[in-house]
């Protein structure tokens, strides 16, 4: 599933993000999503979550 459409993602839901200091480098970094924070049905970089650590980024990965 994509991480553009926000449709896809929900509270609770694991992911893989991209924080803002990591966009150059493509690091990922793994959590679950505590709150969406795109309001948009779609974002061509991904949809801005907040994960229950507090990190704050884009989603490129949803782990099924």
């Amino acid at each position: 599933m994509s991480g553009n459409n926000r449709s896809n993602i929900h509270v609770g839901l694991d992911v893989q993000i991209v924080l803002k200091q990591d966009q150059r480098s493509g690091k990922l970094t793994s959590g679950t999503v505590e709150k969406i924070l795109t309001n948009s049905p779609t974002h061509p970089h991904g949809i801005k979550v907040r994960l229950t650590t507090g990190d704050v980024g884009r989603v490129k990965v949803i782990v099924s």
